[in-house]
């Protein structure tokens, strides 16, 4: 097997993933536009949400985090890793059309579940309709997970990482059409859903073929590895229903304020920017690579990756933790503040944005410690840090609802994703030297805090000295860049002044 250059891979995979978050953002920024916070985006960001979040339980969050290290390790050893991944396609694939039929005939008691707010008004038939049009996206979608999953195990991060770039921009050709046909919006943003589903499915199955995997379809086959893949992601599926019900909570208690369900997407769609360029990139890199280490023997060769993976992590999402909290009113005010979407819906989409970016790090060191767990085929652990989790989730969200408002849901979010990330923490203590920090992470952490604790004081400075610019409609793009170079410039050059990171560091660090 070719070795895979993990800072390297991380870096692509990021890339695309930033890639596809700038067409994220002029997708969300067009949607901003023609639907503000109002009733039709309320009802299409709760409908969209659905298909998402049971693909996150199926697929992303659980399955591939059973079937990746498997995968993996078959590659290493020489198995028979394409009848198993045959066979791992079909299994998913009978389970999910099944799914896909039975939640397009649930979607008036799935909607409610979602956003019991929305009920007696019209924003509940709106869901449901575009609800009923856009859930069969998650046969599609987690289809192509597992189908990424094969191409990261080789190694081939760019095909996977360019699936939802391809999605971001059908979404932008489908509103031109719409403004350009005079469609209407939500229906349009509903059908391009499934359509994109498609067109993802086909690019990755293409991908696949080009490596010598023929996917066919077939009657599933309950095989002894099937029933092992199925005893290892049970708890993992588990673990993914727990995280699928603190997002319920959540929009649960924003769907009491009108406009609230679409200001907590807006904001997830900005905080989303780093956490998927590093931390996503960070796992998706991470599961495969300490997998084949732990078949081959490399004990010291895990231990190097994690600690490079959690340093890189690191020095970069605590500065976009500490931005996303100083210029969250900028931030979303350039970018979203037009047409539809008012001065107010900025406020609220800023305070948000800024709950969101306390917790930021700690969904990033999810991607780092979940890891360790998987590729040791132990996902009993994270099922019960999880469950953990959800209570204080549960708790916060609950509690605090009636004392501040539609905010509970986003605080909540946060203080939950650190308890689960402290719980990681303690929980990998056992798993030896392969899990322990090393004396050059411990070296630089603290020296991360103060360059990012430095940008945070300027960048707080250039806000008020830029109030006047970031104000005005023809400069404020030319004022929002010149805020984040500041931040950007600042931030690297205190880091490398005290001897934070190097730029050497990101050289590419081979498998060994």
């Amino acid at each position: 097997m070719k070795p895979i250059s993990l800072i390297r891979s991380i870096l692509t995979v990021g890339g695309w993933t930033l890639m596809s978050r700038g067409a994220g953002f002029a997708r969300d920024m067009m949607m901003a536009a023609y639907l503000g916070a109002g009733p039709m985006a309320d009802a299409f960001n709760v409908a969209f949400s659905l298909p998402n979040m049971f693909r996150r339980f199926f697929a992303e969050g659980a399955f591939n985090m059973a079937f990746v290290p498997m995968f993996a390790k078959k590659l290493e050893g020489g198995e028979d890793a394409q009848d198993f991944a045959r066979d791992a396609f079909n299994g998913l694939a009978a389970i999910l059309i099944v799914f896909s039929v039975i939640g397009t005939l649930a979607m008036p008691w799935l909607v409610w579940a979602m956003a019991s707010g929305f009920a007696h008004d019209q924003r509940f038939d709106l869901a449901v309709l575009y609800g009923q049009i856009s859930f069969s996206y998650i046969l599609f979608i987690s289809l192509v997970a597992l189908l990424s999953g094969v191409l990261n195990a080789y190694g081939h991060f760019t095909e996977a990482g360019f699936v939802p770039v391809l999605m971001n921009l059908m979404f932008i050709a489908a509103m031109w059409l719409a403004v350009w046909f005079g469609w209407n919006m939500g229906l349009t943003l509903s059908w391009t859903v499934p359509v994109t589903g498609i067109a993802q499915l086909a690019f990755t199955w293409y991908s696949a073929s080009r490596l010598g995997f023929q996917m066919r379809l077939q009657s599933p086959k309950l095989t002894p590895e099937l029933k092992r893949l199925a005893k290892i992601a049970a708890p993992a599926i588990l673990a993914g229903g727990v995280v699928q019900i603190n997002m319920l909570v959540g929009r649960q208690v924003a769907s009491y304020t009108e406009g609230a369900v679409s200001w907590l997407v807006y904001a997830d769609r900005l905080y989303q920017l780093p956490l998927g360029v590093v931390g996503i990139a960070i796992g998706t890199v991470l599961l495969p690579d300490l997998s084949r280490r732990l078949r081959a023997g490399d004990l010291q060769g895990g231990r190097d990756s994690f600690n490079r993976g959690t340093e890189f992590a690191l020095a970069l999402t605590l500065p976009a933790a500490v931005a996303l909290m100083v210029i969250a009113l900028p931030l979303t005010s350039v970018l979203y503040q037009r047409g539809a979407f008012g001065p107010d819906d900025t406020a609220a989409t800023a305070l948000v944005l800024a709950i969101y970016g306390a917790g930021l790090p700690s969904f990033v060191l999810h991607k780092t410690f979940q890891p360790l767990f998987y590729a040791r085929e132990d996902a009993r652990s994270p099922f019960r840090y999880a469950l953990n989790s959800m209570v204080v989730n549960l708790a916060i969200a609950v509690g605090l609802m009636p004392y501040i408002g539609f905010a509970a849901a986003a605080l909540a979010t946060t203080v939950a994703g650190w308890t689960m990330a402290a719980q990681l923490w303690f929980g990998a203590r056992h798993m030896g030297d392969a899990s322990r920090f090393d004396d050059r992470f411990r070296n630089r952490a603290p020296r991360i805090v103060v360059a990012s604790i430095v940008m945070g004081l300027a960048l707080a400075a250039a806000t008020v000295g830029l109030g006047g610019v970031l104000a005005s409609p023809g400069w404020r793009y030319a004022g929002l860049a010149v805020l984040i170079s500041v931040g950007i410039v600042t931030y690297f050059a205190t880091g490398a002044a005290i001897g934070a990171f190097r730029l050497s560091d990101f050289r590419k660090l081979r498998q060994r």
